[in-house]
């Protein structure tokens, strides 16, 4: 049996992700900045369930969390990086307060609670690591220049500690969803006050707003189902780098092959031509 440690727990896959783990006779360490929306997990886990308060912009709380949580259960051996926000508005839109809150949650929250894990991880040589990236990690939207960011960061950041880790027995996956029926597009999204909407965007990151928003809680993707596939490659021994789930998250990746693809041939031919 494995001891999870999950971010953003309250909600979403985390929500899910936690209760299928305890359905397989798991430990959760579940973690939220509101512990009482935990109460459908401590339910469903009893004595498997740890709530903690986490909330993963505050470093110190990282810190005291995670040391409790290790000297709690003897060793976290998932750790699944849920925790994450949106926020909708066009580039120029935006405002520096919300793009600054959006990056220290999806990335250097990510960033810190992994660091904090990867020390026993180390020293017991075994551990998978699993940081919930996008489609938009893939490829970019209107409306979400900043969550595209975060999420490539997600992408470079993953690939990057897996090939240092890899050597020590430490596993990093890379889940990359399409539109599932979370609350992410939801109260879990800010997007850009009325009075700094500019209608020059509003056919662009305005109608793609606007749709997200509409369509918050009825995505086509099931996060229960989704949760199936995470837990499973937690106890895969040699799991895949990337975990894309849904028609669209798929397509996300071959269309960003092709184009990687065509990059690679129109410089390889700018490059040859240069040589003449």
């Amino acid at each position: 049996m494995a001891t999870w440690l999950i971010t953003g727990a309250s909600r979403g896959f985390g929500r899910e992700v936690a209760l299928e783990a305890l359905r397989r006779g798991d430990t959760v360490v579940a973690t939220a900045r509101n512990t009482d929306a935990l109460s459908d997990i401590i339910d469903a886990g009893g004595d498997n369930v740890i709530p903690m308060k986490l909330d993963v912009a505050d470093a110190g709380q990282i810190r005291s969390v995670t040391a409790e949580a290790e000297q709690r259960t003897g060793g976290i051996d998932v750790l699944f990086n849920n925790a994450g926000i949106g926020y909708f508005a066009a580039f120029e839109e935006g405002e520096e307060a919300e793009e600054r809150r959006l990056m220290e949650i999806n990335v250097f929250g990510l960033a810190a609670v992994t660091k904090a894990l990867l020390p026993g991880m180390r020293a017991r040589r075994s551990g998978t690591i699993i940081n919930v990236s996008s489609v938009g990690g893939l490829r970019s939207f209107p409306a979400l220049s900043w969550y595209n960011a975060s999420k490539f960061a997600v992408e470079g950041l993953s690939e990057a500690i897996a090939q240092e880790v890899a050597p020590l027995g430490i596993r990093v996956v890379l889940v990359e969803p399409g539109p599932f029926a979370t609350d992410w597009a939801g109260n879990s999204a800010a997007e850009t006050k009325p009075d700094r909407e500019i209608s020059d965007y509003a056919s662009t990151a305005g109608a793609n707003r606007q749709g997200s928003r509409r369509g918050a809680g009825q995505e086509p993707g099931d996060p229960a189902k989704a949760a199936v596939a995470i837990v499973d490659v937690a106890q895969d021994d040699n799991p895949p780098q990337r975990l894309p789930l849904g028609n669209i998250a798929y397509d996300g990746i071959l269309e960003k092959f092709d184009m990687v693809r065509d990059d690679i041939a129109a410089r390889e031919h700018v490059s040859r031509s240069a040589d003449r």
